[in-house]
């Protein structure tokens, strides 16, 4: 059997992704096969591409790009249980680019009636990323302030929804003044632009000086040392992406006065044992059922036209969360 996919053979800019034809064999006994209807796209994927993933995500040409996607089984290997032909799924694995693929059943998720296919091929990833780093890594406690990056992206707009709802009064930066609308309309009470403004002091005025408990960043070099001044004593700055350049080294002195913490952690670790996904997963979709958290998907591209997917996403023209529908 072949499925179209789409292939990097060397790293680099958007014209390294070719689509081609691979074999798609029956699934192993611990697979079930998927027909997908939506394919997540993210920042993550065009590190992958660019070769600046970390050693972790390196791999031997050639190379299918993506780590999540939604669709239908359509094949169950042959010591898989509990999951069946024609069931709604979504998973986390590497290779999702491609319009039918096997999948570890244990990388699977199963999808209630309330979340759609397109909706998971979008948002999983997100939500599972946004679950851990409000309720695991820093649990958010009502009366909070808490600082996000990027604010009107599309993992942004899931952190600030969902940390309003638990009781967090949430400041928001953003790259563009037309990107500011979308922040407060997604939970964020202030808003400001990080390439325009004075984010530290407009943050600790809007804190009354106190500071807030956790910066969530992904945008990196550009704004993750100011951000240690927008912490109150103890606080923590979590840098989970970088969008504009890696953080640089810095004199960890910056940090003792106040007793602060740094972190970059990945999704990765904290989905890694099955058990821990599928909680991650449901406490994902029990926001989403009890209306604390609304998972959208802005846009939509064929998964013919991932190049210009790749270079909107990677210009910073875009808001949301996108799909590509093979």
């Amino acid at each position: 059997m072949q499925t179209r996919a789409i292939q990097i053979h060397r790293h680099g800019g958007p014209e390294v992704l070719e689509e081609v034809s691979v074999a798609l064999a029956p699934p192993g006994p611990h697979e079930v096969t998927v027909r997908q209807s939506a394919i997540g796209l993210n920042f993550a994927d065009i590190y992958q591409r660019r070769g600046s993933a970390g050693p972790h995500a390196a791999a031997a040409f050639p190379l299918i790009l993506g780590a999540h996607g939604a669709g239908t089984i359509e094949a169950v290997g042959a010591e898989v249980t509990g999951w069946y032909v024609g069931q709604s799924v979504a998973y986390i694995h590497p290779g999702a680019y491609q319009a039918a693929r096997n999948v570890p059943a244990s990388r699977l998720v199963a999808l209630p009636p309330t979340i759609s296919q397109e909706v998971a091929g979008a948002q999983l990833l997100r939500g599972l990323t946004a679950e851990y780093l409000l309720r695991r890594l820093h649990r958010i406690r009502p009366g909070e302030a808490v600082l996000v990056h990027a604010a009107a992206g599309g993992m942004g707009q899931l952190l600030a929804e969902w940390a309003r709802s638990l009781g967090a009064t949430v400041i928001g930066t953003v790259g563009s003044p037309e990107k500011m609308d979308v922040a407060r309309a997604h939970g964020c009470h202030h808003v400001f632009d990080y390439r325009r403004d004075n984010f530290a002091s407009l943050t600790l005025e809007a804190t009354g000086g106190e500071g807030v408990a956790v910066v969530y960043d992904a945008v990196g070099r550009d704004v993750f040392l100011p951000s240690l001044d927008c912490l109150r004593p103890m606080g923590i700055a979590i840098n989970y992406g970088t969008a504009s350049g890696d953080v640089e080294a810095f004199d960890l002195q910056r940090l003792h006065a106040r007793s602060l913490s740094v972190c970059r952690p990945t999704l990765r670790t904290f989905i890694a044992d099955p058990a821990d996904l599928q909680r991650g997963a449901a406490s994902l979709f029990d926001a989403v059922s009890r209306g604390d958290l609304h998972l959208r998907v802005a846009r939509r591209h064929a998964l013919a036209d991932v190049r210009e997917a790749h270079e909107a996403l990677e210009g910073g023209r875009t808001m949301g969360a996108a799909v590509l529908v093979p």
